[in-house]
Protein backbone atom coordinates (compact mmCIF):
# COMPACT_ATOMS: atom_id res chain seq x y z
CA UNK A 1 0.00 0.00 0.00
CA UNK A 2 2.89 2.39 0.78
CA UNK A 3 4.41 1.76 -2.65
CA UNK A 4 1.06 2.50 -4.28
CA UNK A 5 0.89 5.89 -2.49
CA UNK A 6 4.45 6.73 -3.52
CA UNK A 7 3.78 5.83 -7.13
CA UNK A 8 0.48 7.74 -7.13
CA UNK A 9 2.20 10.74 -5.53
CA UNK A 10 4.93 10.65 -8.15
CA UNK A 11 2.36 10.56 -10.98
CA UNK A 12 0.46 13.48 -9.48
CA UNK A 13 3.68 15.49 -9.21
CA UNK A 14 4.66 14.69 -12.80
CA UNK A 15 1.16 15.62 -13.98
CA UNK A 16 1.29 18.98 -12.18
CA UNK A 17 4.72 19.80 -13.56
CA UNK A 18 3.72 18.79 -17.08
CA UNK A 19 0.55 20.87 -16.75
CA UNK A 20 2.67 23.88 -15.84
CA UNK A 21 4.67 23.52 -19.02
CA UNK A 22 1.56 23.06 -21.11
CA UNK A 23 -0.15 26.17 -19.72
CA UNK A 24 2.96 28.36 -19.72
CA UNK A 25 3.12 29.74 -23.21
CA UNK A 26 3.78 32.80 -25.32
CA UNK A 27 0.91 34.30 -27.23
CA UNK A 28 1.05 36.92 -29.96
CA UNK A 29 -1.25 39.83 -29.18
CA UNK A 30 -2.25 43.07 -30.82
CA UNK A 31 -0.47 46.19 -29.50
CA UNK A 32 -3.78 47.61 -28.29
CA UNK A 33 -4.10 44.60 -25.94
CA UNK A 34 -1.08 45.76 -23.93
CA UNK A 35 -1.74 47.25 -20.48
CA UNK A 36 -2.49 50.97 -20.53
CA UNK A 37 0.79 51.75 -18.72
CA UNK A 38 2.79 50.00 -21.47
CA UNK A 39 0.85 51.74 -24.24
CA UNK A 40 1.46 55.12 -22.59
CA UNK A 41 5.18 54.35 -22.22
CA UNK A 42 5.49 53.47 -25.91
CA UNK A 43 3.50 56.54 -27.00
CA UNK A 44 5.64 58.84 -24.83
CA UNK A 45 9.11 57.49 -25.51
CA UNK A 46 8.82 55.82 -28.91
CA UNK A 47 6.40 58.20 -30.60
CA UNK A 48 6.07 57.53 -34.30
CA UNK A 49 7.71 54.09 -34.11
CA UNK A 50 5.29 51.32 -34.96
CA UNK A 51 4.97 48.14 -32.95
CA UNK A 52 6.12 45.25 -35.13
CA UNK A 53 4.84 42.56 -32.78
CA UNK A 54 3.81 42.02 -29.18
CA UNK A 55 4.05 38.81 -27.18
CA UNK A 56 2.23 37.97 -23.98
CA UNK A 57 4.20 35.53 -21.82
CA UNK A 58 1.63 33.54 -19.86
CA UNK A 59 2.26 31.35 -16.86
CA UNK A 60 -0.19 29.18 -14.91
CA UNK A 61 -1.09 32.10 -12.65
CA UNK A 62 -1.60 34.63 -15.47
CA UNK A 63 0.49 37.02 -17.51
CA UNK A 64 4.13 37.15 -16.45
CA UNK A 65 5.41 39.76 -18.90
CA UNK A 66 5.01 41.38 -22.29
CA UNK A 67 7.66 41.63 -24.99
CA UNK A 68 7.26 44.31 -27.63
CA UNK A 69 9.34 44.41 -30.79
CA UNK A 70 9.37 47.78 -32.50
CA UNK A 71 9.63 48.38 -36.24
CA UNK A 72 13.11 49.93 -35.79
CA UNK A 73 14.41 46.69 -34.22
CA UNK A 74 14.28 47.76 -30.58
CA UNK A 75 12.77 45.49 -27.94
CA UNK A 76 10.89 46.56 -24.80
CA UNK A 77 9.92 44.20 -21.99
CA UNK A 78 7.13 45.05 -19.56
CA UNK A 79 5.99 43.34 -16.37
CA UNK A 80 2.43 42.09 -16.01
CA UNK A 81 1.23 45.58 -15.02
CA UNK A 82 2.84 47.27 -18.01
CA UNK A 83 5.86 48.79 -16.24
CA UNK A 84 9.05 48.66 -18.27
CA UNK A 85 11.64 46.08 -17.20
CA UNK A 86 14.16 46.24 -20.04
CA UNK A 87 14.68 48.31 -23.15
CA UNK A 88 17.15 46.96 -25.70
CA UNK A 89 18.04 49.31 -28.53
CA UNK A 90 19.92 46.58 -30.41
CA UNK A 91 22.99 48.88 -30.57
CA UNK A 92 20.87 51.98 -31.27
CA UNK A 93 20.74 54.97 -28.93
CA UNK A 94 17.79 54.77 -26.55
CA UNK A 95 15.49 57.72 -25.97
CA UNK A 96 16.54 59.09 -22.59
CA UNK A 97 13.22 60.34 -21.21
CA UNK A 98 12.53 57.28 -19.06
CA UNK A 99 16.12 56.67 -17.91
CA UNK A 100 16.81 58.11 -14.44
CA UNK A 101 18.63 61.46 -14.69
CA UNK A 102 21.50 60.34 -12.45
CA UNK A 103 22.25 57.42 -14.78
CA UNK A 104 22.11 59.62 -17.89
CA UNK A 105 24.36 62.22 -16.26
CA UNK A 106 26.89 59.65 -15.04
CA UNK A 107 27.18 58.05 -18.47
CA UNK A 108 27.48 61.42 -20.27
CA UNK A 109 30.10 62.78 -17.84
CA UNK A 110 32.27 59.69 -17.51
CA UNK A 111 31.90 58.20 -20.98
CA UNK A 112 31.57 61.07 -23.47
CA UNK A 113 30.94 60.15 -27.09
CA UNK A 114 28.95 57.07 -26.03
CA UNK A 115 25.26 56.51 -25.49
CA UNK A 116 23.06 54.05 -23.65
CA UNK A 117 21.93 51.22 -25.94
CA UNK A 118 20.28 48.96 -23.35
CA UNK A 119 18.91 49.38 -19.84
CA UNK A 120 17.45 46.85 -17.44
CA UNK A 121 15.52 47.68 -14.28
CA UNK A 122 15.81 45.04 -11.59
CA UNK A 123 14.32 44.96 -8.13
CA UNK A 124 17.27 46.65 -6.41
CA UNK A 125 19.35 48.01 -9.28
CA UNK A 126 19.73 49.15 -12.87
CA UNK A 127 22.11 47.85 -15.50
CA UNK A 128 22.99 50.04 -18.46
CA UNK A 129 24.97 49.00 -21.51
CA UNK A 130 26.88 51.69 -23.37
CA UNK A 131 27.61 51.86 -27.08
CA UNK A 132 31.29 51.08 -26.34
CA UNK A 133 30.26 47.72 -24.82
CA UNK A 134 30.70 48.63 -21.15
CA UNK A 135 28.03 47.48 -18.70
CA UNK A 136 27.40 49.86 -15.81
CA UNK A 137 25.57 48.95 -12.61
CA UNK A 138 23.60 51.43 -10.51
CA UNK A 139 21.62 51.08 -7.30
CA UNK A 140 17.84 51.57 -7.22
CA UNK A 141 18.31 55.34 -6.74
CA UNK A 142 20.58 55.56 -9.80
CA UNK A 143 23.86 55.89 -7.92
CA UNK A 144 26.83 54.30 -9.71
CA UNK A 145 28.00 51.01 -8.17
CA UNK A 146 30.50 49.49 -10.59
CA UNK A 147 31.45 48.48 -14.09
CA UNK A 148 30.26 44.95 -14.72
CA UNK A 149 32.60 42.58 -16.53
Amino acid sequence: MKNFRKITGAFVLIFLLAGGFIFAQDKAINANQLPKTAKNFLASHFKGIAVGSAIEDREIYGVDEYQVYLANGMKVEFDSSGNWKEVDGKHQKLPYGFIPVSIRNYAAKNFPNTHIVKIEKERWSYKAELSNGLDLEFDRKGNFKRIDD
